[in-house]
């Protein structure tokens, strides 16, 4: 069964049977080898093939610069045909770089024992790029970290929230360094989509095998307590150790120390459930843990 395929045949109408692909979004940044390794674990899980897929920002390397604004400003024009050649060699140079950057990809996941493997470069922005293959994607797997930051400087990707509100599909977010997950929790809050999202775990194949935590946070209270035990039947079949918690605390914090107390590898949570006044007004749980992330996320839209 394709994971993730009750919300998926719900949202798009997907076939059973049809070979959805693990989607790695290739870049120059250092998280790049974590992410050609967690979607070669990813696709070995789900079955799945490969498609690594660098995007050649539009906006930075534009297929033909357009400098004719320029002119106003009392430029020459062999001034401009020497800049709009130069924007065409970054173009190019960009293009080959990106050639590069895929094929080492192909290397390291094919030697991860990954044997359906696809490149592909796109010239557009990352966001549109990955809507336009959404309706082939089962998974998609992305560095938490852009090409920008730095050791110093670990900002979150400038696109990463942007593509996260437009994509639904489930998003894998790693950081610079892989490691094997072991152990998974889920973040649960007891509503109707933290339901949904349960029941998009147990038909997926992706954590099955994995020791699973739900975890919510807030008062410990009987109806909380029933909510989990209903989570609980939903993921009869989990074929690995459940493991139900109650916290009281803030979300962010206590998630990450409920996290960092028992070692677990992964957190899965819904994204951006909340009103965009409570979002306004209280920022977004799901920005939050993004900026505090140290391990994966699997982000469930």
């Amino acid at each position: 069964m394709c994971p993730w395929l009750p919300y998926w045949q719900k949202r798009t109408n997907v076939r059973l049977g049809s070979m959805l692909q693990v989607v790695a979004c290739v870049d120059g940044s250092r998280a790049a080898p974590a992410v050609c390794d967690y979607a070669a674990w990813a696709s070995r899980h789900v079955g799945a093939p490969l498609l690594l897929l660098h995007v050649l920002d539009e906006a930075r390397y534009p297929v033909e610069p357009d400098l004719a604004g320029s002119i106003g400003l009392g430029s020459r024009e062999q001034l401009l045909h020497e800049l709009a050649e130069l924007d065409r060699r970054r173009a190019k140079l960009a293009l080959e770089h990106g050639h590069h950057l895929l094929e080492e990809a192909e290397r390291r996941v094919r030697a991860a024992g990954v044997e359906a493997v696809t490149r592909r470069q796109r010239h557009d922005s990352l966001p549109e790029s990955l809507l336009a293959l959404e309706d082939q994607a089962r998974l998609l797997v992305m560095g938490l970290h852009g090409e920008s930051s730095s050791g110093a400087d670990s900002h979150v990707g400038s696109q990463l929230e942007t593509v996260i509100r437009s994509v639904h599909r489930p998003i894998l977010l790693v950081p610079d360094e892989y490691t094997p997950p072991r152990s998974a929790m889920f973040a649960f809050d007891g509503s109707a989509t933290g339901f949904r999202a349960v029941e998009l775990l147990a038909a997926s194949p992706l954590l099955k095998g994995l020791p699973l935590h739900l975890v919510m946070v807030g008062p410990d209270t009987g109806d909380r307590r029933e909510q989990l035990q209903q989570a609980r039947t939903r993921l009869s079949d989990w074929q690995a150790e459940l493991t139900l918690a109650i916290r009281p605390g803030d979300v962010e914090p206590t998630l990450h120390a409920y996290q960092e107390e028992h070692d677990i590898d992964l957190l899965v949570m819904g994204a951006y459930g909340h009103s965009r006044l409570r979002q306004f007004l209280l920022g977004s749980t799901t920005t939050t843990m993004l900026q505090t992330a140290t391990r994966p996320l699997v982000i469930l839209r």
